[in-house]
């Protein structure tokens, strides 16, 4: 049995972002260079990035989703990622790693996306 501060097993720790950090900000930039090819807007912004770690040596750690698991980009969307974020002035090393879970849903779009996507 495990408590609430403890993922149940296969599940990923998704914890929150660093936002605090300096060089979040422009990391979330990036982030919003990245489209979904499928889909005509940022991956950001549909809610693909789950969590954006940073710390004190600027090591970028980012947890993202694909819109469904059989994408035909889900090998190259996480390069595509770190290539967006590598340049950053201060940025030392990125890692992005795919998880699955949560599952990704419509719910998790900016309400630009839904916007941009005529949902609203």
């Amino acid at each position: 049995m495990s408590d609430a501060n403890t993922p149940m097993e296969g599940t990923p720790l998704i914890q929150p972002s660093t936002t605090d950090h300096p060089l979040y900000d422009n990391v979330v930039e990036a982030c919003r260079s990245v489209y979904d090819p499928e889909i005509p807007v940022n991956i950001q912004d549909l809610g693909l990035i789950y969590t954006i770690k940073i710390n004190d040596e600027n090591e970028v750690k980012v947890l993202m989703s694909l819109t469904a698991p059989g994408c035909p980009v889900a090998g190259e969307m996480p390069g595509w990622v770190a290539d967006a974020i590598e340049p950053l002035a201060g940025v030392k090393t990125v890692d992005v790693e795919l998880v699955w879970e949560p599952q990704w849903g419509m719910d998790m779009m900016s309400d630009e996306a839904r916007l941009e996507l005529g949902f609203m």
